[in-house]
């Protein structure tokens, strides 16, 4: 299956997005396994995985991972941090893992991308009895840093016209579709993350609509981003909102 144009351009950012991008904390998995009563070992499937993010720290935290990503830039670093046998090559909408073989599948910051009927209905066939899906939105608060509202205003300048993640129907829409499955249902977890120019640079350079464009235009916005970061003023460390959506198989 095809990927969406601007999912694509992962593959051309992976070092930027593993430098970029947040890690979890464990208090977000932690929050996770608890309201989805994840037992200590308990099978965890990681759909999209990107660069291991989240897979890390859920094999961190106990639980037997298995992280599926269809991009070999993304999967070379994902292999390189939960280990080459528990990844494996695939889609959302074509999982490959047999009929109820776990008891949890995790998506963060990308069920956006999917096919959503055909990704539900997957979910659906992998997961166990009772099994539950956890949806992960992750909103960095660059609310304390001197440039956090110029930083927003360059990214919305960039900013296709459609984009499934701002202007997509709610991840809650595709569960109350398929039917089945409870109420959905969100946590929010806070935690901090810290603060470097070099990194908030690698973080705009991570994104799929600023990976897509012209190369000449693309590195004079990212020369901009490393300006307005690096003449600012910010905490050492700034706040990350980790919102968890969260439903269960009925």
């Amino acid at each position: 299956m095809e990927l969406h144009p601007l999912a694509s351009r992962f593959a051309s950012v992976a070092d930027a997005y593993e430098h970029g991008r947040p890690d979890y904390a464990p208090a977000v998995v932690g929050a996770m396994a608890a309201e989805l009563e994840l037992a200590p070992g308990a099978p965890v499937l990681d759909l999209a995985a990107g660069t291991g993010k989240l897979s890390r720290q859920l094999l961190a935290s106990g639980l037997e991972v298995t992280a599926v990503e269809p991009q070999a830039p993304m999967r070379d670093r994902l292999a390189a941090v939960v280990g080459s046998e528990r990844v494996r090559e695939g889609v959302a909408e074509d999982i490959p893992l047999p009929d109820s073989s776990v008891d949890a599948v995790t998506v963060a910051d990308g069920f956006h991308w999917f096919d959503r009927t055909a990704a539900m209905i997957e979910i659906r066939r992998v997961l166990r009895a009772g099994g539950g899906l956890a949806v992960l939105t992750t909103v960095p608060d660059w609310s304390g840093a001197s440039w956090g509202h110029e930083l927003g205003t360059l990214i919305q300048s960039v900013r296709p016209e459609h984009h499934p993640y701002f202007d997509g129907p709610p991840w809650q829409e595709a569960v109350r579709t398929a039917g089945g499955w409870t109420a959905p249902r969100e946590i929010r977890v806070t935690t901090s993350q810290p603060t470097d120019p070099d990194r908030m640079v690698a973080y705009a350079a991570s994104m799929s609509f600023v990976a897509a464009l012209p190369d000449d235009e693309r590195e004079e916005w990212l020369q901009r981003v490393a300006e307005l970061v690096g003449a600012g003023q910010a905490p050492a460390e700034l706040p990350v909102h980790v919102v968890i959506g969260l439903t269960t198989i009925v």
